[in-house]
């Protein structure tokens, strides 16, 4: 291990910014905050380029940081150096960067499962966070993302995803009015999210309209998915509203669908 004692030492130099998305999307590597996100993104075999850790968490994290790259350093440094250097205060105490993978092609995502999730222009990174959460743990294979959606790598998405937005394969896509009739000619069944246009949610689960390979389709919190994209589906659903509620948030809504979809399959 290594002692760092300021934010002007070279070897902490990428977790400087941490707060700035198009600094972090710029470069060629991501940052993990937390011990659940880091030990995802070692299971999910990433390459850890270097550990950032307070003392106790240094400790606590022997088991993990074993698993290491013998080449990758284990900085160690006091709280406050951590928020002097990231420009927040790191209450976990533990940040990492690690290698970010090269771009992988939307077709090649496809041929690894049969159940998608499609955003548009999902620029909150807590709801992109969540949203690729809630894909890992109801069975999805992976994560097709417009042009407008924000970047999965950024620290806060990572964060709330607990790793997986990580190490979860996603791929980029273009306006998805123009790209959902591919996912048709591929024999993908693209289904829309909408909280006031479609059929109820259990209903189409009943018939089967969401059996063979399917992919979600989710939009940004508030405006929701453009009229074209939703036009360009083969399917809307909704989950009906009690009271005088209007929606849930996006993430939510995906986990409702995509729970009663899970169900349908007995939860493989």
């Amino acid at each position: 291990m290594e002692h760092v004692e300021g934010p002007d030492d070279p070897r902490v130099t990428d977790y400087l910014h941490l707060r700035d998305p198009d600094a972090r999307r710029r470069g060629d590597v991501f940052v993990v905050e937390g011990r659940v996100a880091l030990e995802r993104v070692v299971d999910g075999g990433l390459e850890i380029r270097s550990v950032l850790v307070t003392p106790p968490r240094a400790e606590q994290l022997a088991g993990v940081l074993d698993r290491l790259d013998p080449g990758a350093p284990i900085l160690v440094a006091d709280r406050s150096v951590l928020a002097m250097t990231a420009g927040y205060d790191v209450h976990r105490g533990i940040l990492a960067v690690a290698a970010r993978p090269g771009p992988l092609p939307a077709a090649e995502l496809l041929r690894r499962g049969d159940r998608w999730l499609v955003t548009e222009a999902t620029a909150d990174h807590e709801n992109l966070g969540s949203l690729f959460r809630n894909a890992a743990g109801l069975g999805f294979h992976g994560v097709l993302a417009d042009s407008r959606t924000a970047d999965p790598y950024y620290r806060r998405c990572v964060r709330v995803s607990l790793g997986w937005s990580a190490v979860l394969p996603h791929a980029r896509l273009a306006a998805l009015a123009d790209e959902l009739p591919s996912l048709r000619e591929a024999g993908i069944r693209s289904v829309a999210l909408c909280p006031h246009r479609g059929r109820p949610v259990d209903e189409a689960v009943a018939d089967g309209s969401l059996d063979g390979p399917t992919a979600l389709v989710v939009g940004s919190e508030g405006p929701g998915l453009d009229e074209a994209t939703i036009d360009a589906c083969d399917e809307v659903v909704r989950i009906p509203m009690a009271g005088s509620a209007d929606s849930l948030n996006v993430a939510t809504a995906f986990a409702v669908v995509a729970s009663f979809d899970a169900a349908r399959r007995h939860w493989r």
